[in-house]
Formats: C-alpha cells, sequence, structure tokens
C-alpha cells in the first residue's frame, strides 16, 4: 500500500486529499503511477495528463517521473505554486 496525498486543486478536482493505495505490480516508479491514476477518467485523467504542469514528492522528497515507488511510500501531488 502506498498512501497518496493532493493538495490545493487536485484536491478540489479530484474529490479528495488522500487515500490509500494497493500498489500495482507494473508500476514501479512516479511517471507510471501518474498514467495509472489518468486511466481513472473524467478529473483524474486531466489532472494527470501527461502535459500538465504538475509537482510531486514520494516521501517529502521532490520527485521526478523516474523516481521509484514502492510498499510504504507517501507520494503527494501539488500544482506548481507562484507567488510575489
Amino acid at each position: 500500500m502506498i498512501t497518496l496525498l493532493y493538495f490545493a486543486r487536485l484536491r478540489e478536482s479530484l474529490g479528495t486529499g488522500r487515500e490509500e493505495l494497493a500498489l500495482p505490480a507494473a508500476v514501479k516508479n512516479l511517471g507510471a503511477l501518474r498514467v495509472y491514476l489518468a486511466q481513472r477518467g473524467e478529473a483524474w485523467a486531466v489532472e494527470m495528463a501527461a502535459g500538465r504542469n504538475l509537482r510531486a514528492a514520494v516521501n517529502q522528497t521532490v520527485a521526478t517521473a523516474d523516481t521509484a515507488v514502492t510498499d510504504g511510500d507517501e507520494v503527494a501531488f501539488f500544482p506548481p505554486v507562484t507567488g510575489g
């Protein structure tokens, strides 16, 4: 199982801020997880789309698409933040 956290716009669009997910055997990294989540359709397909600017962290460390994801990990997704 992994813990998924969704922040800001994602929490609103997806209707949840947190979920537990049994990690599919084919999902080995963050990029594959994002593809898997997008396959849920509707808001998931929009928010997790490959061209969508989205940040992520695995176990509270900023991650890229090739970052490994394994059982027990915490994965957070959040939109880029701007400020002034």
